[in-house]
C-alpha cells in the first residue's frame, strides 16, 4: 500500500453533525472526495440538500437528517435513525457548536447556559455513545473526530458567552477519556482545536463585531483568519488509516494564535 492509499475513506461511511454549513460542510466535502459517503445532520433541510448535492457530485453517496442536536431528544433520535435505515458508521465527526449568545456570565440565565452546554457537549457525548457505542459492538473499529476550539486552551479576548469556552474544554477531555476506553477496540478518539475560520456565520459576525476581528488577526502569526476547505485535509488524515495509531490527540489549528 503507498502512502497516499492510506488516505482513501473508499467504502466507508460518515456521519458529521452540523454537516451542511461551515467547518462541518468543508469536512464533510474533503471526506467525500477522499471516498465516503456521508450522512449529514442540520436544522435547515434547504441547506442540507445543497451540501448532499454536492457530495453526490463528487460521486458519493449523501443521505440528509434534519434535526436540531442541541435538543437531547432530537439528537438521540437522528443518531437511531441513520443506524436503522442507513447502516453501520465507520465515521463519526462530532461538528455541531456554537458561541451565539456573547452575554457575560453575570447575566446568563440558566437555560441559555444548559442550551449551549447541550448544543456543544451534550450532543457530542449522544452521537458518541450512539453511533461510537454501534462501532464498538460491531467490533471493526472506527474513527471519532470532536471537533473542539482553541477556546478550550483560552479565554478569548471581548467575547462574551463562556458556555463555549467551557464545553469546548470539556469536549476536549471527553475526547481523551473515551480514547483511553476503546482503544483496545481499535476506534481512535481525536480532536480538532481550530482557531478563527471565516464560514458564514463568522463573516456575519464580523461585519458587527469588525474591532474583535481586527485584534484576533493581528495576533496571529500568519496574519489572516483560515479558509474552512483549510480543515478538510486534517479531518481526511484523522479519520483515514494514515492515522490508524493516532487517538486521544488535539490537533490545534489556527495559523499560530495560541503561540502568543
Amino acid at each position: 500500500m503507498s502512502v497516499l492509499d492510506r488516505f482513501k475513506l473508499d467504502g466507508k461511511r460518515l456521519f458529521v453533525t452540523g454537516g451542511s454549513r461551515g467547518l462541518g460542510r468543508a469536512m464533510a466535502l474533503a471526506i467525500a472526495e477522499a471516498g465516503a459517503d456521508v450522512v449529514l445532520t442540520g436544522r435547515t433541510q434547504s441547506s442540507l440538500q445543497t451540501t448532499a448535492e454536492e457530495i453526490r457530485t463528487r460521486g458519493r453517496t449523501a443521505w440528509t437528517i434534519q434535526a436540531d442536536m442541541a435538543i437531547p431528544e432530537m439528537c438521540e433520535k437522528a443518531c437511531e435513525s441513520a443506524l436503522a435505515e442507513i447502516g453501520p458508521i465507520d465515521i463519526l465527526i462530532n461538528n455541531v457548536g456554537d458561541r451565539r449568545e456573547g452575554m457575560p456570565i453575570e447575566v446568563e440565565t440558566l437555560s441559555t447556559w444548559q442550551h449551549f452546554i447541550d448544543l456543544n457537549l451534550t450532543s457530542c457525548f449522544l452521537c458518541t455513545k450512539l453511533i461510537g457505542g454501534a462501532m464498538l459492538a460491531r467490533g471493526h473499529g472506527g474513527r471519532i473526530i470532536n471537533i473542539s476550539s482553541i477556546s478550550a486552551m483560552i479565554a478569548n479576548h471581548g467575547i462574551g458567552g463562556r458556555h463555549y469556552e467551557t464545553s469546548k474544554a470539556a469536549v476536549l477531555h471527553f475526547t481523551r477519556a473515551v480514547a483511553a476506553d476503546w482503544a483496545p477496540h481499535g476506534i481512535t478518539v481525536n480532536a480538532i482545536c481550530p482557531g478563527l475560520f471565516m464560514t458564514d456565520a463568522n463573516r456575519r459576525w464580523a461585519e458587527t463585531n469588525p474591532e474583535v476581528l481586527e485584534r484576533f488577526v493581528q495576533n496571529t502569526p500568519m496574519g489572516r483568519p483560515g479558509e474552512p476547505e483549510e480543515l478538510g485535509p486534517l479531518a481526511v488524515y484523522l479519520a483515514s488509516d494514515a492515522a490508524k495509531y493516532v487517538t486521544g490527540a488535539a490537533y490545534v489549528i489556527d495559523g499560530g494564535y495560541t503561540l502568543w
